[in-house]
C-alpha cells in the first residue's frame, strides 16, 4: 500500500505542462548604460522566462523576492487578479518549481502575498521547498491608517511576507534603529565610573572546553546613576550626560542558571558588589576570545555601547528585527514618488526591499524578481550593488520598469534608498525579449520550424537548449556551436546532410568527440555510420521536447486601457 501523505490539491494538480525552453533575445537598442554588466531585464512572460533562464541559472541565485498578483478579487491598475482559486494556486505552484531550482544552496525566497491566498500558498511551499526550510512568516505594516476604503470587523493594514531557503543558510545581521528614549534611558541609567582595585577568588575550567575561568572582586569601584526626574525640561541635560558617559552605561538582569558552571560562578558572588569574570566562549560573537563580564549585585551587566552607536550628536539604538515590521520602521511618506513611475497600490517601498536584500544577499551576488511590476527590486538591487535579473509581461516592463532602471543609472532618480548609498549613477542593464516558439502549424497542420523568426543562428541556438546544450559557438571549428560537457557538441544546420558531408565532420573530430547533428533531412542509414556521431531530424526529434506554440501562461494581465478609475477606492497611503 502506498505512503500517504498530507498535501493540497486543486484541478490541475499533477498535470504536466512542459513548458518550452525559449532563447532570450538581446535587444541592443533597449538596452541601457554599461553592457558589460549580468543585470537583465526580460520582456514576456515570467513562467517561459523563468524557463529559459534555467539552464543557466540553476543554483545560482542568492535571493529571490516576488509580490505576485494576490487572487483577491480587487482590481489593480495593471493586474486583474480576480482568477479562480486553482488556477492561481497551479500557475504559482509551476513558478515555485522553477525558482526552486534557479536559488543558491545557500539562497532565500521571499515572497509578498496577503491573507486572501497566504496559508495556500505556504502549503505549496512547503511541500516544494519542504517544511524543515520554512524560515519565517513577517507581518508587514503596509498602512498604519485603519479602514480607509475597508469595510468589515477588522481593517487590514498588512501584508504577509513569506521566507523560505533552499537549504543551508546564514542570514545578514540588519538591525532596525531609533533614537535613544526615555524608557530605554531608565534601564541604561548606571554608570561605571571606575572599576577600582580587583583580587583573584576562584579559578576553575570551563567544561565546555576545558579552558580556565577566573572570578575577580573588585573594592573601592564607584558606580552613578543618571536621573531621569523632570525629563521634560531637562531632557538637553540628560541626553549630553548619557553622551559623555556612553562606553560606560550599562543595566543590570539577573542570568539564569542553567547548569553547573552557572550555578558555580554564581556562589561567588553576593549583593553590594562589583564582580568581573574572565573567560574564552565556545560560541557567540565572542567565539574563541579572551573575554570579560561584570557582575553588579550579582546581576549580569549588559552595556549600552553593544547595542548602540554614536551618530552626530546623537546616542542611536538597534533594535533585532522581529517577524513584525512596522509601518513608522519602513516609512512610506513618498512611496508615490519613489522611482519616478506611478503605480498605485502595486509598489512596494524601496526600503522594505532594502531590507530583504540586506538580509539576504551581499554585493555581486544575483537577486531576482519574476514579477518586477513597477522595478523596484531591481532599482534597490542596482543601488546596493547586487546584480539582478527582472522579468515583466506586460507593456510596463517599457513604461515603467525600463523608464525607472534608466533613472537610476543616469543618476535621476534621488528617492528611496539613494541617501543611504550614496547613489549619484553608474552600471547597466541588457535588455531582452522572450523569442517567439521555435515550431509551428503551417496550413496544413504540419509542425515546422518558424523560418520567418528563426534563422540559421537562432535556430541553433534554439536546437541547443531544447537539447540540454550550451549554445557557445566555437571561433575556428564550425560544427561545434553547442557544448554540453566536455567534448559533448551539437552542430545545427538548414542543410540536407549527405553521408559525404557526415564523413568529413567526422574526419575532422578528434579522440573522444561525441557529436549531435541536428538537420531537416539526411541519407538512409546515417544514424548508424559512427558511434560517436547521433544524427536527427527537425523538427521531428524535438517536437516531443516541450509544448509549442504557447506564450501565455501569465496570471491575466490586463490591457491597461480597460482600466477605469473608479475600479478601485482604496486610497494609497
Amino acid at each position: 500500500m502506498a505512503k500517504q501523505k498530507l498535501e493540497l490539491t486543486w484541478i490541475g494538480k499533477g498535470e504536466e505542462i512542459n513548458a518550452e525552453p525559449r532563447i532570450l533575445l538581446y535587444d541592443e537598442e533597449k538596452s541601457y548604460g554599461d553592457q558589460n554588466t549580468e543585470n537583465m531585464l526580460i520582456h514576456g512572460d515570467n513562467l517561459l522566462a523563468l524557463k529559459a533562464l534555467e539552464q543557466e541559472y540553476a543554483g545560482k541565485v542568492k535571493c529571490i523576492y516576488i509580490d505576485p498578483p494576490y487572487n483577491t478579487g480587487s482590481a489593480f491598475e495593471y493586474y486583474d487578479d480576480n482568477l479562480e482559486h486553482s488556477i492561481w494556486l497551479d500557475l504559482m505552484a509551476r513558478r515555485l518549481s522553477i525558482l526552486y531550482n534557479l536559488l543558491s544552496n545557500d539562497g532565500s525566497l521571499w515572497i509578498s502575498i496577503d491573507n486572501a491566498e497566504g496559508h495556500y500558498l505556504k502549503v505549496i511551499c512547503d511541500e516544494i521547498f519542504r517544511r524543515n526550510n520554512f524560515v519565517a512568516d513577517i507581518t508587514y505594516e503596509k498602512s498604519s491608517v485603519s479602514g480607509l476604503g475597508q469595510g468589515g470587523t477588522f481593517f487590514n493594514t498588512g501584508e504577509k511576507i513569506l521566507v523560505y531557503k533552499k537549504d543551508t543558510i546564514a542570514f545578514n545581521e540588519v538591525l532596525g534603529t531609533t533614537i535613544l528614549e526615555p524608557k530605554t534611558m531608565k534601564r541604561y541609567n548606571k554608570i561605571l565610573v571606575g572599576v577600582g582595585e580587583k583580587v583573584l577568588v576562584d579559578e576553575f575550567n570551563a567544561p565546555s572546553n576545558g579552558l580556565p575561568v577566573k572570578i575577580y572582586k573588585h573594592s573601592n569601584y564607584e558606580v552613578r546613576t543618571i536621573s531621569l526626574a523632570r525629563f521634560d525640561k531637562r531632557e538637553s541635560e540628560i541626553r549630553k550626560e548619557f553622551y559623555d558617559n556612553f562606553n560606560r552605561m550599562f543595566r543590570t538582569y539577573v542570568i539564569q542558571q542553567e547548569n553547573e558552571f552557572q550555578n558555580n560562578l554564581m556562589r561567588q558572588m553576593t549583593k553590594d558588589s562589583l564582580y568581573s569574570v574572565e573567560y574564552t566562549p565556545n560560541r557567540g560573537k565572542h567565539k574563541d576570545k579572551l573575554t570579560t563580564l561584570y557582575y553588579y549585585n550579582a546581576e549580569l551587566c549588559a552595556w549600552l555601547k553593544d547595542t548602540a552607536f554614536i551618530e552626530g550628536q546623537d546616542i542611536v539604538k538597534t533594535i533585532r528585527l522581529s517577524n513584525v515590521w512596522k509601518n513608522d520602521d519602513i516609512p512610506k511618506a513618498d512611496l508615490g514618488n519613489e522611482g519616478g513611475v506611478n503605480f498605485p497600490r502595486g509598489k512596494k517601498p524601496e526600503r522594505l526591499l532594502e531590507r530583504i536584500l540586506a538580509l539576504a544577499s551581499n554585493p555581486g551576488d544575483i537577486v531576482l524578481d519574476s514579477f518586477l511590476g513597477s522595478g523596484t527590486t531591481a532599482a534597490v538591487a542596482h543601488k546596493m550593488g547586487r546584480c539582478w535579473i527582472g522579468i515583466e509581461l506586460g507593456e510596463h516592463a517599457y513604461t515603467h520598469c525600463k523608464v525607472r532602471l534608466d533613472g537610476v543609472i543616469n543618476g535621476e532618480d534621488k528617492g528611496g534608498v539613494n541617501k543611504t548609498y550614496n547613489w549619484q549613477g553608474g552600471g547597466g542593464y541588457k535588455f531582452y525579449e522572450l523569442a517567439p516558439t521555435l515550431i509551428i502549424k503551417d496550413s496544413f497542420g504540419n509542425w515546422i520550424i518558424d523560418s520567418e523568426v528563426y534563422n540559421a543562428d537562432l535556430l541553433a541556438a534554439a536546437v541547443a537548449k531544447l537539447n540540454g546544450y550550451y549554445y557557445v559557438p566555437d571561433e575556428i571549428t564550425f560544427w561545434k556551436q553547442g557544448k554540453s560537457m566536455e567534448q559533448s557538441y551539437i552542430f545545427t544546420t538548414t542543410q540536407y546532410v549527405t553521408a559525404e558531408y557526415l564523413d568529413n565532420l567526422s574526419k575532422e573530430m578528434e579522440f573522444g568527440d561525441r557529436l549531435l547533428v541536428c538537420c531537416p533531412a539526411f541519407d538512409t542509414g546515417l544514424q548508424k555510420r559512427y558511434d560517436n556521431i547521433v544524427i536527427k531530424k527537425i523538427p521531428q526529434s524535438v517536437l516531443d521536447k516541450c509544448e509549442y506554440g504557447k506564450s501565455d501562461y501569465n496570471l491575466n494581465i490586463i490591457d491597461t486601457d480597460d482600466f477605469v478609475e473608479e475600479d478601485y477606492d482604496e486610497l494609497e497611503l
